[in-house]
């Protein structure tokens, strides 16, 4: 029987303190995490990672493409991907993501994250 890879999440997020916050405690439930400062940079790592399941996105970004936006475009070139969406800034509503994609607003908990997580890709290798 072949072995299930682990699935993997891609975050995006300007703050580095946050995004490494929130990729600890993603990979502490067992998945695999990329991180990206930015839309731009976020593309180049889904093109060359074909294995990325989730896109955790915040909104506010830097460049010329936002969280909105990149999670739109995956949506288009990566149907099957799970989304995750966070912001401090702008309140949405759940039905104005792309498909199935779930609203965290910010601040959040971890706990909170990590359980969206597990709700999309599955309990993960641990717990």
């Amino acid at each position: 029987m072949k072995k299930r890879r682990p699935s993997e999440v891609l975050i995006v997020e300007d703050e580095s303190i946050t995004r490494m916050n929130a990729a600890e405690a993603i990979t502490q439930i067992g998945f695999r995490t990329r991180e990206a400062g930015d839309a731009r940079e976020a593309l180049q790592i889904l093109e060359s990672n074909p294995n990325i399941d989730l896109l955790f996105t915040d909104v506010d970004m830097p460049g010329a493409m936002d969280g909105l936006d990149l999670a739109e475009r995956v949506h288009h070139d990566w149907p099957a991907m799970e989304l995750i969406v966070t912001s401090g800034a702008r309140k949405m509503e759940t039905t104005a993501l792309p498909d199935d994609g779930t609203f965290l607003p910010k601040p959040y908990f971890t706990d909170r994250l990590t359980q969206i997580v597990r709700e999309k890709l599955g309990r993960g290798t641990r717990g």
